[in-house]
C-alpha cells in the first residue's frame, strides 16, 4: 500500500485530522445564558478569587499544548512551522484516542530559545501539560529545563518518551535472553535528544535507589565515540561523559560496537551491516529506531547474529513506538496533578509498558502500538509515582 498518497488523500479530504467539539448543547437562549453570558461570568469570578479552581471549571485539567518549532520534525529535519502541523495534530489525535486527553497542535514561528519559552509561559494557563515535540538538540534540553517551574508537567517526548520505551523493550529482552539487563554493555548511536535521555534512564541518573543501571554506555555521534578528550562536543554531550564511556574508549561506532551487548539506533538509515553484529557480543540485542529506514534492517541483524530485532517500524515485528508511553504519563500526570515529571515517573512508565507482556518473546517484546490497555497501566503506575514523589 501507498502510505504516502493515502496519506495525502485523507489529510486533503479531512483538512486535518482533528477539530474541536462542544460538551454541551447550546440550542436555547437559556442555553447561551449559561455557557456564554451572563452565567459565564460565575467561573470566572470563583477562578479569580481561587486560582485552583480552574481545574475544575475549565478544560485545563485535561488539556495538552503540543508545542513544535518544526526543527527536528520525525526524520525530515527542519522543516519548519507550518510543515510540522500534520505530525502535531497526529500527536494530538493520539492523545485523544489512547488518554482522552484534549491535545492542541502548537507550532510557533520561531526557532529562538527565548521566545520559545516565553511563548509557552504565556499561554500555560489553559493547559495542564506542555507536551514538547521534534525541537532540535541541543536547545530542546534548554527550553525544557528553563521550563520546569512552570507549575505543570513539561516534557519533551522525543527525549523521555522514546527513552521510556527502549527501557521497555530492554527489559523484556533481558528477560527472553536469562539475562540481567544491568550486565549489559550498550551502545547509543546517535547523542542528541533522545539518545542522551535514553542513556540517562538507562543510568539511572536522579534515581535515589535506581532498580536499573547497567553497567556502561556508549553515545556515540557521526563523529564517533563521545569521550572526554573531543573538544568538539556541544554543552548535552560534555554532561553525558559523566556517566557514560566509563572506560574513555575511543574511536568510531564499529569500534564501539566490539563486544557489546546491546545496539540503540537513534540516527539514520543503513550505518549498519551483518558484519557488524558479527563483532558484538553473543545474541546481541539490536534496537534500530531511525525512521523511516531503520540503522540496520531486521534480516541482515539477524544474519549477522542479533538474537532480538527491534525498529520503530509498525511494519515490523517489535515496534518501539512513543505511543506506548507519552499518552498514559500525561494522564497519569495530569489525574496526579503533578507539576513536572520525575526520573521515578518515567521509571514506573517503563516498568508499567515491559509488564503489559505477560510471556515475552523474540519478536514480542513490547506491545502492540494499538494495544488500549497499554495507557491505562501507565497512567496508574506514573499516578502512584508522583503521589509517592509528592511531584
Amino acid at each position: 500500500m501507498d502510505y504516502f498518497q493515502k496519506s495525502l488523500d485523507l489529510h486533503k479530504k479531512h483538512k486535518g485530522k482533528i477539530e474541536v467539539q462542544p460538551k454541551v448543547p447550546v440550542n436555547t437562549t437559556d442555553d447561551l445564558a449559561t455557557v456564554y453570558s451572563p452565567g459565564v461570568a460565575a467561573p470566572c469570578e470563583l477562578i479569580a478569587a481561587n486560582p485552583d479552581a480552574v481545574y475544575e471549571y475549565t478544560i485545563k485539567a485535561n488539556t495538552v499544548a503540543v508545542v513544535s518549532d518544526g526543527s527536528a520534525v520525525l526524520g525530515l529535519g527542519n522543516i519548519g512551522a507550518l510543515a510540522a502541523i500534520p505530525v502535531m495534530e497526529g500527536k494530538a489525535m493520539l492523545f485523544k484516542k489512547f488518554a482522552g486527553i484534549d491535545a492542541f497542535p502548537i507550532c510557533l514561528n520561531t526557532q529562538d530559545p527565548d521566545e520559545i519559552v516565553r511563548t509557552i509561559r504565556h499561554i500555560a494557563p489553559v493547559f495542564g501539560g506542555i507536551n514538547l515535540e521534534d525541537i532540535a538538540a541541543p536547545r530542546s534540553f534548554e527550553i525544557e529545563e528553563r521550563l520546569q517551574d512552570l507549575g505543570i508537567p513539561v516534557f519533551h517526548d522525543d527525549q523521555h518518551g522514546t527513552a521510556i520505551v527502549v527501557l521497555a523493550a530492554l527489559i523484556n529482552a533481558a528477560k527472553v535472553l536469562d539475562r540481567n539487563i544491568n550486565d549489559f554493555r550498550i551502545v547509543i548511536n546517535g547523542a542528541g535528544a533522545a539518545g542522551v535521555a535514553i542513556a540517562k534512564l538507562l543510568k539511572g541518573i536522579n534515581l535515589e535507589d535506581p532498580a536499573i543501571c547497567v553497567k556502561d554506555v556508549i553515545l556515540c555521534d557521526r563523529n564517533g565515540i563521545l569521550h572526554r578528550s573531543r573538544t568538539d562536543l556541544n554543552a548535552s554531550k560534555l554532561a553525558a561523559l559523566a556517566f557514560t564511556n566509563r572506560d574513555n574508549q575511543r574511536g568510531n561506532l564499529r569500534d564501539a560496537l566490539r563486544g557489546a551487548d546491546v545496539f540503540i539506533g537513534v540516527s539514520s538509515a543503513n550505518v549498519l551491516e551483518s558484519a557488524d553484529i558479527r563483532t558484538m557480543a553473543t545474541d546481541p540485542i539490536v534496537l534500530a529506531l531511525a525512521n523511516p529506514i531503520p540503522e540496520i534492517m531486521p534480516a541482515e541483524a539477524i544474519a549477522g547474529g542479533a538474537a532480538i530485532v527491534g525498529t520503530g517500524r509498525s511494519d515490523l515485528p517489535n515496534q518501539v513506538n512513543n505511543v506506548l508511553g507519552f499518552p498514559g504519563v500525561f494522564r497519569g500526570a495530569l489525574n496526579a496533578r503533578a507539576t513536572r515529571i520525575s526520573a521515578p515517573m518515567k521509571l514506573a512508565a517503563a516498568l508499567a509498558i515491559a509488564d503489559c507482556v505477560d510471556e515475552p518473546r523474540r519478536d514480542f517484546i513490547i506491545p502492540a502500538s494499538l494495544d488500549q490497555q497499554v495507557a491505562e497501566k501507565v497512567a496508574e503506575a506514573v499516578y502512584k509515582a508522583a503521589k509517592s514523589g509528592g511531584m
